[in-house]
């Protein structure tokens, strides 16, 4: 006849005392700490569902969003990139000190409404105060000047001259958005 072996004492899962369970598969000392490693269960799993559901609505929400709203945040990333791009360089339109405290934007040259094509050109887009490009329409009589000066002649000749219609599909706008936030992280993290 083979005799069971013997049980060995454990650590209770809760309160790390040491005891010998009644069964092997046991991890707790007590019935108070069975209740606290069975709600401690619980609340994990209430976390992970929710964790899930979030997971999903979040999918949910993506798969309705228009093109517009994949647009903007297109826009957005890309802007942001601008920003950060410039911080250490002045206002394009006034030469105010990037030290200025007040809101920096992301500034077109040529607009989004007259050159959609150039919307996400880095070489047409540039730091400006929130006073030249809302207040004053991108201030364009000090900004074309020292535009000239920051990237030359010739890229701003290419700039003004015509240039090829786009159509930027949900695809290309998520793939911009993915491209800018991540030029963005990584000069952030060089700085």
């Amino acid at each position: 006849m083979i005799k069971p072996k013997p049980i060995r004492s454990k650590k209770c899962a809760n309160c790390k005392e040491s005891f010998v369970p009644s069964r092997s598969f046991i991890s707790w000392c007590s019935t108070d700490c069975a209740i606290v490693i069975a709600r401690l269960k619980q609340a994990k799993q209430k976390a992970s569902e929710a964790t899930q559901e979030r997971a999903q609505h979040a999918k949910a929400k993506e798969a309705v969003k228009t093109k517009g709203q994949h647009m903007k945040e297109a826009q957005t990333a890309f802007n942001a990139f601008i920003r950060e791009r410039d911080k250490d360089l002045p206002c394009v339109s006034c030469d105010k000190p990037a030290t200025w405290r007040g809101q920096w934007h992301a500034s077109h040259l040529r607009s989004v409404g007259s050159t959609p094509e150039l919307r996400f050109e880095e070489l047409n887009v540039h730091k400006a105060c929130s006073v030249c490009n809302s207040h004053l329409s991108g201030n364009l009589l000090g900004y074309l000047p020292r535009l000239i000066l920051r990237i030359g002649q010739d890229k701003v000749d290419w700039l003004q001259g015509k240039h090829e219609p786009k159509r930027y599909s949900i695809d290309d706008l998520k793939a911009i958005k993915a491209e800018y936030r991540q030029k963005l992280r990584e000069m952030k993290a060089i700085n």
